[in-house]
């Protein structure tokens, strides 16, 4: 009975660290570091609504886990809640700024780095049962849901065996939930969008976090749910001005509308390089990275050559199948290497000049089968 009484005390030190480990992300219990902003702004004021002491505490937790965050057994994830637009600056954007501006302090009080976060882009809801708004919630240590889902699958791993080191087996059995959803954050990566929202759908019946991180996941998919201008570097170099518009529903599909315009004459007139053509295309993106790509144009439009003897001025129109290859370049610029095959059809007249005046040739009309879209296209993505 003595060892009993002795054991009992000694056993509940021990576990301390234990039950500050299994704090998670979304969890009940779990470190939650509650950061205020003044409406409308996005500086990070110390001394503003205990703002001082909630980032004393949470240096105090992440002190004693620098070793942790160094090798990547941890993470400290950072969310921003409902931020709004203000003049020029999008919703989007202010959140962006205010996860910042704590991750900075963090950086310059702590020593991290930035690999030592998971962060959200914004969460349009209001955080906690009192609806607080205009806040950046830092939880530590992040979930292993949220590092599979932000960071990937490799890294969720060390967290999870991290977790299992040093709570034994009974939070292993714990952590097992954790393992499921790291295997379906890498299945999500394989399915289209739909099958991505049918399973968010079904977590968000158990979990109302979930609610929140699906609206999440649609708001910070900027690679994919976005605007983008389009420039046809061939066309631009044969003096035929072109710009595009493709709009990323999600990660699989797009919608792209091209529009060419030039107007040439020289030689007093005799000669003539005159054109527009629109082009709009359905794309659907292949591959885990959804670089390739294969889809559907349609394009029709009007010109007028006079190059040579003979001059021909006609409508045209037609379709092809396409294909290509993204390369990035970087956050914001791509190269598009695309083909396209199919038929054009064209109606046109013929005609010669004689003392600056047409004279009609005859009609004539022609199909042309075979490679009719051709583009090394830069792109750059405008959100």
């Amino acid at each position: 009975m003595l060892k009993r009484i002795i054991f009992l005390p000694l056993f509940a030190l021990f576990a301390l660290p234990l039950t500050a480990q299994e704090k998670g992300d979304g969890e009940k219990g779990s470190g939650e570091y509650v950061f205020r902003f003044v409406p409308e702004k996005d500086m990070f004021y110390i001394p503003y609504r205990q703002n001082g002491s909630e980032m004393q505490r949470l240096c105090d937790s992440l002190s004693a886990c620098m070793p942790q965050l160094g090798d990547g057994r941890m993470y400290v994830n950072v969310s921003s809640y409902a931020a709004s637009s203000v003049g020029s600056l999008s919703a989007r954007r202010m959140a962006y700024l205010r996860n910042s501006r704590v991750k900075t302090e963090l950086i310059t009080r702590m020593g991290l780095t930035e690999k030592m976060f998971v962060t959200d882009r914004i969460i349009p809801r209001a955080y906690g049962t009192d609806s607080l708004r205009n806040v950046v919630v830092v939880t530590f240590p992040a979930s292993v849901e949220k590092v599979a889902r932000i960071v990937g699958k490799e890294a969720a791993m060390r967290v999870l065996a991290y977790n299992k080191e040093v709570s034994g087996e009974a939070e292993a059995e714990r952590q097992a939930a954790g393992q499921e959803s790291i295997r379906h954050a890498d299945n999500s990566i394989r399915h289209d969008t739909d099958s991505i929202r049918h399973a968010e759908r079904s977590r968000s019946i158990s979990s109302p976090e979930s609610q929140g991180e699906e609206i999440l996941r649609q708001a910070q998919n900027d690679e994919y749910s976005a605007l983008s201008l389009r420039f046809n570097l061939l066309r631009w170099a044969t003096l035929t001005p072109d710009l595009g518009l493709e709009w990323r529903i999600d990660r699989s599909w797009s919608i792209l509308v091209t529009g060419s315009w030039t107007s040439w004459s020289w030689s007093d007139k005799r000669r003539r390089y005159a054109l527009w053509e629109l082009s709009p295309e359905v794309r659907h993106y292949i591959g885990k990275e959804s670089h390739g790509y294969l889809g559907i144009l349609y394009h029709l439009g009007e010109f007028n050559y006079h190059l040579g003897s003979t001059g021909k001025q006609g409508n045209l129109q037609g379709g092809s199948i396409t294909g290509g290859y993204l390369l990035r370049l970087n956050k914001t610029l791509s190269l598009d290497f695309s083909l396209g095959a199919g038929c054009t059809h064209a109606d046109y007249d013929r005609y010669t000049l004689t003392d600056g005046v047409r004279v009609h040739r005859g009609s004539k009309t022609k199909n042309y089968w075979g490679i009719n879209r051709l583009g090394i296209t830069l792109q750059w993505l405008l959100n």
